[in-house]
């Protein structure tokens, strides 16, 4: 299947709620419309998507620009999904390489990718792009 790799538009956001929800990231449109809307105004942050010629989304990347007090600055992938339709055809591929171009024409030196110690898939495939696991560590959430 076909694809072009293009920054995302708020019109994506019924196909990214859609990709999110097939993750386990549900959300409404209207709440994925005011993300974009606030990413895609951002200098700080990226989002791409994987198209197909009918306007069709088989993926989308989110990245951005973090300055860590003990690391610098660096570009860290937030999201990455792609349909379950269209694994292993290159989409993710693709994406992060968008990815990378974009922190690379920030004069960002690293990118670094979090992913959930449950999907298990992701991790070869991070490590296949040149990807080292450097940490281990849980996550704490509190809600205000």
């Amino acid at each position: 299947m076909p694809f072009e790799i293009r920054a995302a538009r708020l019109a994506d956001a019924d196909g990214i709620a859609r990709l999110s929800a097939e993750l386990g990231y549900p959300a409404s449109v209207e709440a994925f419309e005011s993300r974009l809307r606030k990413l895609l105004g951002s200098a700080q942050h990226a989002v791409f998507v994987a198209a197909s010629a009918d306007g069709g989304l088989s993926g989308f990347i989110a990245i951005e620009h973090r300055l860590i007090i003990e690391y610098g600055e660096r570009a860290e992938i937030a999201a990455l999904v792609v349909d379950s339709q269209a694994r292993r055809g290159g989409v993710g591929r693709a994406l992060v390489a968008a990815a990378e171009r974009w922190a690379a024409g920030l004069g960002l030196g690293d990118v670094t990718v979090r992913s959930n110690a449950v999907r298990a898939e992701s991790h070869p495939f991070y490590e296949d792009l040149g990807y080292e696991r450097t940490k281990t560590q849980h996550v704490y959430r509190k809600p205000l």
